[in-house]
């Protein structure tokens, strides 16, 4: 408030006329006080130019008793005063071309605005009046004023389009905030600076490519800090990266205590040259060093900040430059500006006096500082001012004003009826509003210096930054050195190109600056955020099983004891180790015992013992056990698509060939000691070809099984990663559950028919009891199968399949020794035994 009432005051006082003031009359209206600009050239039509040629200034003491004095402005800003005779020269080279403009000239006003809001609405006011003060009285007549070029700041640029109330086009060459992107706000402004979102963007790739998750931001009191911040803020969103504090000049002190206890070691500072100023020279009076700075666009270029006393602490500062160009002729023209050109301009004396440190008037304004002899030397922190090999800010302002010349141009040569804006957009060159000159700016594209010069809808340029180290000179001085460029107009993710082998990092080093709140957790732990405190402060804590932000190893990877790193899986399946050899020499032992029977047996054919036992049965049988004992031999060795099918149904349809062999025979044996009794004559209708037909039904109906098994869902190879974690176990799927236990089921049908047939035939006469055998057979058979079950289920991995080949290699043996045993003992050991009377139990 206490602002603005010294602003009003101090316009009424200075700017606007009174009806009771004895300076005025009825018909006519005078300055109390004049503000004239600082460069000043007629012409027929007036470009305004406002520059901050002071960045600091000193407010007047306000007591509302007396009338106050000017602002006064102080710290003369050599860098500023070279970009208002950037645009003085651009005027002249216009005006001396024969392509552009011909006939007509272009005039200029050009104002300081001291860096502030109300001293650039103060410059504005005047500029919107006659040519000068000194010789048109206000009120007298509208100036020939077309366009604007400026302002500076992103704050004054908005004072300014709200003050000349959206008339007068308005061309910044250094307003980046996005606010003045906003066309129903500000429908007159553009700028040939990028827009802030860009650079804001920008300025997060950079921090998430380095790595720099733990970042402080210092900005400015104004739109341009305030919006920068809310858009650097946005793009971090997601990226990782932790704002450590947020601090705005000018710093407290307490907030810069919050900059010396921060362990960010990377710091964002979005403000002007002139702030910049007293902040460093605080930050340098604490002796802070190792801050890596991440300048905008606004002072990363401040020839301010060059000296060698800047270098512990600014040095390896990197930051987003405005694009550089070429200006042809600047060095000499700001040769010829010069006191003894211009003895009457206080601008000109105090630009020597901040070169050189020295007077050129007679009578110095200050009398504390030498006169000049002409043998001074530029002053170390000014010998910027005449490096003129790669203006940037500068350049903008040379093309800022060749776009109102081109836009002029446009004007003054369209032709009657061309376009939809025919019945406006011409103009007469006596006629020009400031309206018709906006649209050609905002329909603008011309070329300078191999660049496209144009405006989007928003009055934005095309982005596009140089990145800027800053590095120590041979002097000792610091020089900015371009290292990559940021280049809006390519696709997402490919705008950042950086040449990192040229970057010297603060502190003078070539190693990276690391910035973080917590150290990265080592392989094997996880991090745990700490409450109440950003996600970039965390503590490591072990991994577990459990743990969502370890990251998880590969399906077919686990990690190692100290979970650092991921290492192969086991894979398992019954191979030919230990276990799966020995398993193998007792199916390839059971399979020659068998044929070993088998050869007894053929041997002994003729004998009453093979005779008597149905040998073409016993031969089926044995047969049936070779198989079954091979067939374990296919559930050895990694599992495949044949191998997982082959394996269940030979193992199936061996065991029901045999177990049907064996009822074949049980039936035999109940039928021969019943049809021993008178009339029962059971036997004709169990000779050997119905043994045949009941053991090809009994076989067939699993051959059916097995078939609808496989049509339907097949065993197939399966890689088992859920029963054991650091394992991969390879295994047969059954495909079908239904059918695999149906398989199982029907063997043990066939089983308990056996059983109970040859329990009923258990006391039969006879020394050779057949039946007796059947009986433990199935006994051994069902109890081995019976127990298999809990145990298949229950066993783990590859003993799952040595579950499976261990019932399989039981139960042949069971049946094998059980059938066979007592018969090769006759044959083989008590031969005398081997007789029809024995067997029949008729004798001794």
């Amino acid at each position: 408030v206490r602002m603005s009432l010294l602003f009003l005051w101090s316009l009424s006082s200075s700017l606007t006329l009174g009806p009771s003031s004895t300076l005025a009359t009825d018909s006519e209206c005078v300055l109390l006080s004049g503000f004239d600009p600082g460069f000043v050239a007629d012409g027929d039509f007036v470009i305004g130019g406002i520059f901050p040629l002071h960045y600091n200034q000193e407010m007047p003491d306000v007591n509302y008793t007396y009338q106050p004095t000017a602002v006064r402005c102080n710290g003369f800003d050599p860098r500023a005063f070279r970009w208002a005779q950037t645009m003085r020269l651009a005027v002249e080279e216009i005006n001396q071309s024969v392509q552009l403009l011909p006939n007509h000239m272009l005039g200029y006003k050009i104002f300081d605005s001291c860096a502030y809001p109300l001293t650039g609405q103060r410059a504005a006011l005047a500029m919107l009046n006659g040519l000068g003060q000194a010789h048109t009285h206000m009120c007298s007549g509208a100036s020939p004023l077309l366009a604007v070029i400026g302002e500076s700041g992103s704050a004054q640029s908005i004072v300014n389009e709200c003050f000349t109330n959206n008339v007068f086009p308005q061309i910044s060459y250094f307003s980046s905030c996005a606010c003045l992107g906003d066309r129903r706000k500000y429908p007159t402004f553009f700028r040939v600076i990028p827009n802030d979102d860009y650079q804001v963007k920008a300025m997060a790739q950079l921090l998430v490519r380095y790595d720099w998750r733990w970042v402080g931001v210092v900005r400015g009191d104004h739109e341009y800090g305030h919006f920068a911040l809310q858009g650097l803020l946005r793009e971090l969103k997601g990226t990782g990266v932790c704002v450590a504090y947020q601090e705005m000049i000018p710093l407290l002190y307490n907030q810069q205590r919050v900059m010396r206890s921060s362990t960010a070691r990377v710091v964002v500072v979005f403000s002007a040259e002139g702030e910049m100023t007293p902040f460093l020279k605080d930050y340098m009076a604490q002796n802070i060093t190792g801050i890596q700075w991440v300048a905008s666009e606004a002072w990363v270029t401040a020839s301010l900040f060059t000296t060698s006393e800047y270098f512990p602490y600014l040095g390896g500062t990197i930051g987003f430059g405005i694009r550089q160009g070429q200006i042809p002729g600047l060095r000499d023209y700001l040769q010829t500006v010069n006191p003894r050109r211009y003895p009457s301009n206080p601008l000109v004396q105090q630009l020597w006096e901040a070169l050189y440190g020295c007077s050129p008037s007679l009578s110095p304004s200050r009398p504390l500082m030498p006169p000049c002899s002409g043998q001074e030397t530029l002053l170390e922190q000014h010998s910027a001012y005449m490096n003129t090999s790669s203006p940037r800010v500068a350049y903008n302002v040379y093309k800022a004003v060749y776009a109102i010349a081109h836009s002029l141009h446009n004007l003054l040569h369209c032709q009657a009826g061309a376009g939809p804006f025919h019945n406006r957009s011409c103009a007469h060159s006596t006629d020009v509003h400031p309206w018709q000159l906006q649209h050609y700016l905002q329909e603008l594209a011309f070329y300078i210096s191999g660049e496209e010069v144009n405006f989007d809808m928003k009055g934005d340029s095309i982005p596009y930054y140089d990145i800027i180290n800053w590095q120590r000179g041979s002097g000792g001085n610091m020089e900015f050195i371009n290292v990559g460029l940021f280049d809006g107009a390519k696709d997402s993710g490919k705008e950042l190109v950086i040449q990192e082998e040229k970057i010297v990092w603060a502190g003078h080093q070539s190693k990276l600056v690391v910035s973080v709140c917590s150290a990265s957790c080592a392989p094997g732990s996880r991090k745990a955020v700490r409450r109440g405190e950003p996600l970039c402060c965390f503590d490591c804590v072990p991994c577990d099983s459990d743990s969502i932000d370890c990251t998880e190893c590969p399906e077919d990877y686990w990690s190692n004891a100290d979970g650092t790193m991921c290492i192969p899986k086991v894979v398992e399946f019954l191979s030919h180790d230990a276990m799966g050899i020995a398993l193998t020499v007792i199916a390839v032992v059971g399979a020659c015992l068998t044929v070993s029977v088998l050869a007894v047996f053929l041997h002994h054919r003729t004998t009453p013992i093979v005779r008597v036992n149905n040998s073409e049965l016993s031969f089926f049988i044995l047969l049936s056990l070779t198989l079954c004992f091979l067939c374990a031999l296919m559930f050895i060795g990694e599992p495949t698509s044949w191998s997982c099918m082959l394996r269940h149904t030979a193992f199936s349809i061996t065991f029901s060939l045999c177990i049907s062999c064996i009822l074949g025979k049980t039936l035999v044996v109940l039928a021969a000691f019943t049809a021993a009794r008178p009339g029962n004559n059971i036997m004709k209708w169990l000779g050997p070809k119905q043994q045949r037909v009941i053991i090809f039904s009994c076989t067939l109906v699993q051959v059916l099984i097995c078939a609808a098994w496989l049509m339907a869902a097949p065993p197939y190879p399966y890689r088992n990663i859920q029963d054991q974690r650091s394992k991969i176990i390879l295994e047969c799927s059954v495909g079908s559950q239904l059918a695999f236990w149906c398989v199982l089921g029907y063997i043990g049908l066939l089983a308990c028919l056996c059983f109970i047939l040859a329990f009923l035939a258990r006391k039969l006469p006879g020394n050779f009891n057949e039946a007796k055998f059947i009986t433990f057979s199935m006994l051994i058979f069902c109890a081995v199968w019976i127990s298999f079950i809990p145990a298949y289920v229950s066993s783990p991995g590859k003993y799952t399949v040595a579950v499976e080949i261990f019932a399989i290699l039981a139960s042949s043996f069971g049946l094998l020794f059980c059938l066979f045993a007592p018969k090769c003992y006759i044959i083989l050991l008590k031969p005398e035994k081997n007789t029809k009377q024995h067997l029949m139990g008729n004798k001794k």
